[in-house]
């Protein structure tokens, strides 16, 4: 898919998403061809919550539960009923009759071999981030789509956040001018290690902190960039063409074989660029994305948007005499150039596309498994996401430059 190709689509998805698409909790009949049989591989956090979300839309039922770990299907049938079918291995359960689609939430390194059998059983997929661990990996699920003729949608939720869409319409008509770097943050301030019930049980801990292992995760670029990186690939219009980046296990030695702080900055054509940083020894600045353009910037949250114009260039009298008098000024320009601290403009969403986005990605993949078509966070959007970040490690592991060209089949 080229650089056109990949804004058209995605910009029709933009203006066309989902009218049709239920709130959460509402009750309508769902006639018999419109019900939809789920079963879940992998009922750990992320599952749990995609099945909360899938069972708020009318008509969906999840018929199967599969995970290797007991204690989480007494968990996963409190979310479902107490007869839901259970099984331990995920080729049982895609032998089972009864089932439209498949739910996958599990680790990373799992995410390949799942989705694959899943499409080849015949059953639309709904897969968590990130697409697969590898490039090799994005590739084989790209085909195995084609050969299928089934939907997969990749469980991007901000891609279908309404204020993110707000701002990427904005973008899109050219309301900030253009776009020549997004920055964006996921800062926390714990270990993002989870308890385990026996610390001495080596592979209990691996199972359950599998995110802190190689063989295993992505690390923080997968698990947090993952969002950021997609979102930035809507505004520039494609994957990057290269990327630096650099991390390190600096604070937390406790074990863990992941970086605990990355920052890679991605080059995309054209000149855009990326800049992605990730900690876990402060929260100051949280989950964020800012996008700046030549007339306007944006800055959005987990929970809303805000635009901000672009500050006239001249500087008030004022301004420059209160600078001079009390602060520094080392530019050639000799200009004040403060930070900007205007309220701005919220981002407000049209009436009819609010919505929790866990919800509305749920229930864009019920629309889409129903009918067949295309889902907007389809292959090719979870492939460029992907590649980005498989790519993204290698340049921490290198701790230099990696150009995609050498790894990838660049879109025109």
């Amino acid at each position: 898919m080229d650089r056109r190709e990949f804004l058209g689509r995605t910009a029709g998805a933009l203006a066309a998403m989902s009218v049709s698409i239920s709130r959460p909790g509402e009750t309508r009949a769902v006639p018999p061809s419109d019900q939809i049989n789920l079963g879940v591989i992998g009922v750990g956090s992320r599952g749990k919550e995609v099945m909360r979300m899938m069972l708020r839309i009318p008509g969906v039922r999840v018929q199967g539960l599969c995970d290797v770990y007991e204690p989480r299907f007494a968990e996963g049938r409190k979310i479902t009923n107490e007869e839901t079918p259970i099984y331990r291995d995920y080729r049982q359960l895609l032998d089972a009759r009864d089932l439209d689609a498949i739910v996958i939430a599990t680790p990373l390194w799992l995410h390949a071999d799942h989705v694959i059998a899943s499409l080849e059983s015949g059953r639309h997929v709904y897969g968590e981030k990130t697409m697969a661990l590898t490039v090799q990996e994005c590739d084989r699920i790209v085909e195995a789509v084609k050969r299928a003729g089934k939907r997969y949608q990749i469980g991007l939720q901000y891609h279908y956040a309404p204020w993110y869409r707000e701002a990427l319409q904005r973008i899109r008509a050219g309301k900030l001018g253009r776009v020549m770097q997004v920055y964006s943050y996921w800062h926390r301030n714990n270990s993002w290690r989870r308890s385990v019930s026996d610390p001495k049980d080596l592979k209990l801990e691996r199972l359950i902190n599998w995110r802190l292992y190689r063989a295993y995760s992505g690390g923080l670029l997968a698990e947090l960039g993952s969002h950021h990186i997609d979102f930035a690939n809507q505004v520039f219009g494609g994957i990057p063409e290269s990327v630096i980046g650099t991390g390190g296990i600096d604070y937390w030695k406790d074990g863990r074989e992941v970086p605990d702080n990355v920052q890679a900055v991605y080059r995309y054509p054209g000149g855009g660029t990326h800049f992605f940083s990730a900690v876990t020894t402060s929260r100051l600045d949280g989950s964020q994305v800012r996008a700046y353009g030549t007339t306007g910037s944006v800055v959005l949250t987990q929970i809303d948007g805000i635009f901000y114009e672009e500050p006239a260039t001249e500087q008030s009298a004022a301004l420059a005499e209160t600078v001079l008098e009390h602060g520094v000024i080392t530019g050639a320009s000799y200009q004040a150039e403060l930070p900007y601290r205007g309220l701005g403009h919220p981002i407000e969403v049209p009436e009819g596309k609010e919505g929790n986005p866990n919800y509305v990605s749920c229930a864009s993949f019920i629309e889409s498994a129903r009918q067949n078509k295309r889902p907007e966070a389809d292959e090719h959007v979870a492939w460029a996401e992907g590649v980005a970040v498989a790519l993204g490690n290698k340049a921490i592991d290198q701790g230099g430059r990696v150009l995609f060209a050498e790894h990838v089949k660049m879109p025109a």
